[in-house]
């Protein structure tokens, strides 16, 4: 009976092992070289990359404040970005970020930690080519108002929303 119990669990221990190592071996790698650019009070733009050859469907990006409670956890998937607007941050707060990659089989180990500290709403960039490459700019003009027909659409499209 002894030997019965001790051939179980070693069957159990290897099936349950094996299947663990796999599941452990599909994972994609961590992203590298995450960075903070576009700091600003209220918001900043997290960038990584991923080593190629592995499938990656998306990521996972965990924010808290430097005090260490959790704040944000943003998970997209379907997307081939390699970086992400960190949107609603407190002014001249510190903050940790770690990316995760998503592949096919499960989330990769966590990235090194980020820590960065937002700017006071005072603080500004100079403003020659300070906005040039941030993707929440690029091709906003600010002067512009909405036109009649851009009004009738969302006002439709409210209507249309309410009425479900």
């Amino acid at each position: 009976m002894a030997r019965l119990l001790v051939l179980v669990n070693s069957v159990v221990l290897l099936l349950f092992g094996s299947g663990m190592f796999l599941v452990g071996a599909n994972r994609p790698p961590a992203p590298v070289n995450v960075s903070v650019m576009h700091l600003r009070a209220d918001s900043a733009t997290v960038s990584w990359e991923v080593p190629e050859g592995d499938i990656i469907i998306g990521f996972s990006i965990s924010q808290q404040r430097q005090e260490g409670h959790m704040q944000r956890f943003i998970r997209e998937v379907n997307t081939t970005s390699r970086s992400c607007v960190l949107w609603d941050l407190e002014e001249e707060t510190d903050y940790i970020i770690q990316v995760q990659s998503i592949g096919l089989y499960g989330e990769s180990q966590a990235s090194k930690k980020v820590h960065f500290r937002t700017l006071k709403k005072t603080d500004r960039f100079p403003s020659n080519n300070s906005n040039q490459d941030d993707p929440t700019v690029q091709g906003l003009d600010k002067s512009r108002h909405l036109q009649t027909g851009e009004m009738i659409i969302i006002v439709v499209v409210l209507v249309m929303w309410a009425g479900k």
